[in-house]
């Protein structure tokens, strides 16, 4: 059997979702230590940071700043490369749209950590914050002039700010958590390697480039000098550069655009799964298999949830009575795509029997020709022996890239049938030989 080249298993752009989540428990585990060693006060906040500059402290507090930059990175990389997908229409709306707040919950916590360092840039981000509030109307204005140095800031605000960086890294986690309710078998643990490789790179940057305060917060002057972290504190060289109000427009309109994409840029729908009664003995198997979790059962039936499901096909291929080896004129599945049935899949394989090769491609896999699927994991391996039976002396099927499967656990499932642990699989009498992206079969 052939087998999956190790850089594909660990390219970073096939687990952009997963290393967010690695990120995100990073943070958590560092911020937990510098929370434990933190003073949650005006006088003693800026020492206490001080303190942590000293071996452990000071490599976790880099580590901390390091990866909240590489959690901004990574969010980047995850929203154009499903952007360039064209993964956010359609049944993938919820997921999109879901996804935007945690953008804002993001750059809200990475800022607002700024400010329990109570150095001279967190007194910058601070006060540029409360002046683009202000500019909004929204906020106190006691606290804004707190900010802006016209009163002194008391500890039960640094309280609210400590509340903030907990709280809102919390909503993040929750948000990320709905997130990916709608996927089934969500991959949000990324592999081990490259997780820990992730973690080496941080902990490399922390020890050669540690992170130090710059001066103590002082409401009596201007900060001057700064060193600014681009990657989250952007925002406030570019409210100055421009006006709170132009900023107030950008960030508005930014965020009603991704969360209007699905609809802006919608198409036109392929025909829902369709469950037919007669044929559905209630198994499960659709269940467990769709990659979107658009199929329940009621019963002993299955229900399609229209909203959510893909016209994928994985669903037919998942299903038991999806076999050619049955003598009816019109093969009927338990569960099947009305624009692409089992039975045309049926008719058009034994057309081309006998062959000295039958293909059967994924439409979203390179080249053409063959026997069109909408998905590899439509595929019944019941019709790999099915043609090699009927005069194929060899079957090729085909599926999309390794790791870029559009119907996000296709390959993954096909895999599993074929190998046999997974229901309906490949009997033992059929072997098989994998090529990256292709398999090839025989009798034995």
């Amino acid at each position: 059997m052939g087998t999956v080249p190790i850089y594909l298993v660990l390219a970073p752009w096939r687990h952009l979702g997963a290393l967010g989540f690695a990120l995100f428990w990073m943070l958590a585990a560092s911020g937990i230590y510098l929370y434990i060693r933190f003073d949650t006060s005006i006088a003693g906040a800026y020492d206490s940071i001080g303190a942590l500059e000293w071996w452990f402290g000071g490599v976790l507090r880099s580590l901390h700043r390091y990866a909240a930059d590489a959690f901004v990175v990574v969010l980047a990389l995850h929203i154009l490369r499903e952007l360039a997908a064209g993964r956010f229409r359609g049944f993938r709306a919820f997921t999109w749209i879901s996804g935007v707040p945690l953008v804002w919950l993001l750059y809200a916590s990475g800022i607002v950590g700024y400010w329990l360092v109570w150095d001279a840039r967190a007194q910058f981000s601070a006060q540029a914050t409360a002046e683009w509030m202000l500019a909004a109307g929204i906020g106190a204005e006691p606290m804004a002039r707190n900010f802006l140095g016209g009163e002194s800031i008391t500890d039960r605000l640094f309280s609210l700010f400590v509340f903030l960086h907990i709280g809102l890294p919390l909503a993040l986690l929750a948000g990320m958590w709905v997130h990916v309710q709608r996927l089934g078998r969500p991959a949000t643990v990324a592999p081990r390697a490259l997780a820990f490789g992730l973690l080496g790179m941080l902990l490399a940057l922390a020890l050669l480039h540690p992170v130090a305060s710059g001066a103590r917060w002082d409401p009596a002057a201007v900060p001057q000098g700064l060193q600014m972290d681009w990657f989250l504190l952007f925002v406030h060289p570019l409210m100055y550069a421009t006006s709170p109000a132009l900023l107030w427009w950008a960030v508005g309109g930014v965020t009603l655009a991704l969360a209007a994409l699905p609809y802006l840029a919608a198409r036109p729908r392929a025909p829902v799964a369709q469950v037919d009664p007669a044929n559905c003995n209630g198994c499960g198997r659709c269940v467990a298999d769709c990659p979107y979790e658009a199929v329940t059962l009621v019963g002993k039936r299955a229900l399609v949830v229209e909203a959510r499901c893909a016209a994928c096909g994985i669903c037919a291929g998942a299903c038991p009575s999806a076999t050619p080896f049955r003598s009816v004129a019109e093969l009927a599945s338990g569960i099947d795509l009305p624009d692409l049935t089992v039975h045309a899949l049926r008719e058009r394989m034994q057309q081309a029997l006998p062959a000295d090769e039958v293909v059967f491609r994924c439409e979203h896999a390179r080249g053409s020709g063959g026997i069109a699927l909408r998905c590899l994991a439509m595929l019944p391996p019941s019709f790999v022996e099915y043609a090699l039976r009927n005069g194929a002396r060899r079957v090729k099927a085909i599926g999309c890239r390794e790791g870029e499967c559009a119907w996000r656990t296709g390959l993954e499932l096909s895999a599993e049938r074929f190998a046999g642990a997974r229901e309906p699989h490949l009997r033992p009498t059929v072997t098989y030989a994998r090529h990256g992206d292709a398999y090839e079969f025989a009798l034995r």
